[in-house]
């Protein structure tokens, strides 16, 4: 028996000569990657040059996360090569497909408003309705009396739209007053939602008062996670596709954000405004990070070449904290419940998020984000973005093409504060952003926060934000600097007009951005406009 399961190991994770592990379509990718330890371990010569675990064309369903460890690092002569062969891609890691929603009520005729969609993306099936009251004294929000049907269904979830945010609600009770129905909410989501200002409902907006659909979720948790790459350095994937993960909070606990999809695990408003650092702030939150596919932290030379993402519920690939040197390049994202890649910390919980945090930028420097095609992002959390980088210093993001995001696009800075936090020599250069802010306002195709010396806006080709259908202002900007953004050079960025341009095109009626076209919010002394 014994001689025989060392057959049938060798048949799947097999050796195709010294230093590759190969890995047949029936194979375990963690036996391979535990072989490619013992290697390390015992100072194996098929270490000489690097270690390359290679999957076979084929799915690979992870029950559990792959973790690499510290004793799976690679180093600059040896690093470990995670590939696929074959036809590019066809290498799968997957997980879960993600859980199916049916949108109610309102039922209106106007979901092909939205230029590319397709119909199970997360977005708006059938339209939303307006709000008519959100009461934050009782907790509860009123809106036009549904259709009996949906008021007797069980598992009711209300998506709320909040300017640059949304809130899913699970609904605990619906009273019913003739044309209107007061609605309240389980917990925590009800607490989170009412006890703190920002973002909330707009009743009387310039546009009129904020939407909301009701729906139901498949009740069911999956796979949320792929691989876990913890204190592991000089790992390198490539060939390979990231699919299909699900996103389980919403089901359990609801999911009320503070911005950029950011959940919130506690937030109120302070009883009188103001601290040392901040006179205006009102504002309490404590926050954590959405969970990702692909994670990375503690990690230094961690670089994904030519690898799909697709199909993934919340964040496809977080660089967490205490990263270094990483790249992500000539990668494809497509169809992504949240944001795409993330960076960098965001002062998460026991942190109180307001906070101008000196030691927090040092712990992401010189990620590089080039050549990436992100198309189809933020369908599952609205206001999650394309690229969000946190607290974090010279970092590069270039030459990316974004396109189909329903907040904003490409969002570095976090802290809303002028102090030094640390953060600069930030750069966003050459990139392609276009159909932005397709849900929601108070975003921007390049957005930005707080002081960052020495960074760089330019040479981005920039569309028009798209008329949102259920906003209450008018507040898209192609580059926003909102709040105390400082230290950027902002120059020879260009815009067009027309917001149907086909992908892979390049307009025609090119200009320059006009100073009038950005927005800005309380900005620091030493923005440089050069266009």
């Amino acid at each position: 028996m014994r001689h025989l399961l060392i057959m049938l190991l060798l048949w799947t994770v097999g050796y195709s000569h010294a230093g590759e592990i190969m890995v047949g379509k029936d194979g375990n990718i963690h036996e391979a990657l535990r072989q490619a330890r013992e290697w390390r371990r015992t100072n194996d010569p098929r270490c000489e040059g690097g270690i390359t675990i290679t999957l076979q064309e084929g799915r690979y369903y992870m029950q559990e996360p792959l973790f690499l460890r510290p004793e799976d690092s690679g180093t600059k002569e040896s690093p470990l090569t995670i590939r696929g062969i074959g036809k590019l891609n066809t290498s799968v890691i997957c997980g879960d497909a993600r859980q199916k929603h049916t949108q109610l009520w309102p039922l209106k005729e106007q979901a092909d408003s939205l230029p590319f969609r397709k119909h199970d993306d997360g977005l708006p099936d059938k339209g939303m309705e307006r709000i008519i009251d959100f009461n934050t004294t009782d907790r509860t929000i009123t809106i036009p009396t549904p259709p009996q049907e949906v008021l007797q269904t069980d598992n009711l979830e209300m998506v709320v739209h909040q300017r640059w945010a949304i809130a899913i609600l699970r609904v605990k009770e619906m009273k019913v007053e003739g044309d209107k129905t007061i609605v309240s909410f389980m917990e925590p989501e009800s607490r989170l939602e009412f006890e703190h200002p920002w973002p909330q409902p707009v009743i009387g907006g310039e546009k009129g008062n904020s939407s909301f659909l009701l729906r139901t979720t498949e009740q069911r948790d999956g796979i949320e996670q792929l691989v876990i790459i913890d204190g592991a350095n000089y790992v390198r994937f490539e060939g390979i596709t990231f699919d299909k993960t699900c996103w389980n909070r919403p089901l359990h606990k609801g999911h009320v954000t503070l911005q950029g999809g950011m959940p919130l695990v506690d937030a109120y408003k302070l009883a009188v405004p103001g601290l040392p650092w901040d006179s205006d702030l009102e504002n309490q939150a404590w926050i954590e990070r959405p969970v990702s596919a692909v994670t990375v932290k503690n990690a230094h030379h961690v670089d994904f070449h030519h690898v799909l993402f697709q199909n993934l519920a919340s964040t496809a690939l977080d660089f967490v904290d205490n990263i270094s040197d990483c790249t992500v390049q000539n990668c494809t994202f497509g169809n992504i419940g949240g944001t795409a890649i993330m960076g960098g910390s965001f002062a998460e919980s026991p942190r109180e998020v307001h906070r101008p945090y000196t030691n927090l930028a040092e712990r992401c420097q010189r990620l590089t984000i080039k050549g990436n095609p992100i198309v189809d992002v933020a369908n599952e959390d609205w206001g999650a973005v394309a690229i969000a980088l946190g607290y974090v210093r010279n970092c590069t993001i270039s030459h990316n093409f974004v396109s189909r995001t329903s907040y904003s696009g490409i969002c570095v800075g976090w802290g809303w504060t002028p102090h030094d936090t640390g953060m600069q020599n930030n750069r966003i250069v050459g990139n392609r952003v276009s159909h932005y802010a397709r849900q929601l306002y108070d975003a921007g195709a390049i957005y930005t926060l707080s002081n960052q010396p020495g960074s760089v806006i330019s040479d981005n080709i920039i569309s028009m934000p798209f008329p949102a259908p259920y906003t209450t202002n008018d507040r898209g900007f192609r580059i926003y600097l909102d709040a105390r953004t400082d230290g950027f050079t902002i120059e020879n960025n260009k815009t067009y007009d027309a917001v149907g341009t086909k992908h892979g095109e390049i307009p025609t009626d090119l200009r320059p951005i006009r100073r009038d076209e950005i927005g800005d919010n309380h900005p620091g002394p030493n923005i440089i406009f050069k266009q």
